[in-house]
């Protein structure tokens, strides 16, 4: 496991008020939402909010069904990522947001949004987290979750035909396809970008280290009327 470098004191301990924001990224199915999950439950709602880089996949109304089934969403050119950038900014400044949302079963934005508004601590996860320089340079802790290829084909294989209503067939058609050359070109070389890499998908040791760092700046944290 990469050491966590929790000495060095960052951005989130040089300005009282402004929140922390956590990126968790790594490979489809390795476990990266279950862990901003864990830590989001561990935070509680009232500290924290977890923002899916998913939640902002492009808008493809332009596009038929059958054209927007052929889109690589595994390239970072799907993901509205500059929106993303700038609802963070307004977070970090105390402004609420409307968040897009997704509905994977007919590849397209809801027509929906879902207010969020700021918290102490922002948890943003998704694939290509740490592939985009702007969404790095936002974010105060970068995580990438470490997992073997075999388990990551298995559990997407789950979520994808369980959770999506795809068949066996074309998950597979598409993990050869975009999914693992993506990984390979934008994924796994974004590794290198983050502070704390977690082995294994859940690794308790490494969950417990990062959440022992947010208490501590929750608890260090300026009370709202001496901010």
């Amino acid at each position: 496991m990469t050491p966590f470098p929790i000495e060095t004191r960052p951005r989130w301990s040089r300005t009282p008020g402004r929140p922390l924001i956590i990126g968790i990224a790594g490979g489809s199915g390795s476990g990266k939402t279950t862990i901003a999950g864990a830590m989001l439950e561990d935070i509680g709602s009232g500290a924290g909010e977890l923002i899916l880089h998913d939640s902002y996949y492009r808008d493809l109304s332009h596009l038929s069904p059958q054209e927007r089934a052929q889109v690589n969403y595994d390239h970072p050119d799907s993901l509205e990522t500059e929106l993303l950038v700038e609802h963070l900014k307004a977070l970090l400044r105390g402004e609420a947001i409307d968040k897009p949302l997704y509905d994977f079963t007919v590849h397209n934005r809801r027509p929906e949004t879902e207010r969020v508004e700021p918290k102490p601590v922002i948890l943003v996860e998704g694939l290509l987290v740490l592939a985009d320089q702007a969404l790095r340079e936002l974010i105060d802790l970068k995580i990438f979750v470490d997992t073997d290829a075999d388990l990551r084909i298995m559990r997407r294989l789950e979520r994808d035909i369980r959770e999506r209503g795809r068949t066996l067939e074309s998950v597979c058609e598409q993990y050869l396809a975009t999914v693992r050359p993506m990984h390979l070109r934008f994924v796994e070389p974004s590794r290198a970008r983050a502070d704390l890499v977690i082995p294994e998908g859940y690794n308790i040791g490494a969950v417990g280290t990062v959440l022992a760092m947010v208490r501590e700046f929750l608890r260090e944290r300026p009370a709202p009327h001496a901010q």
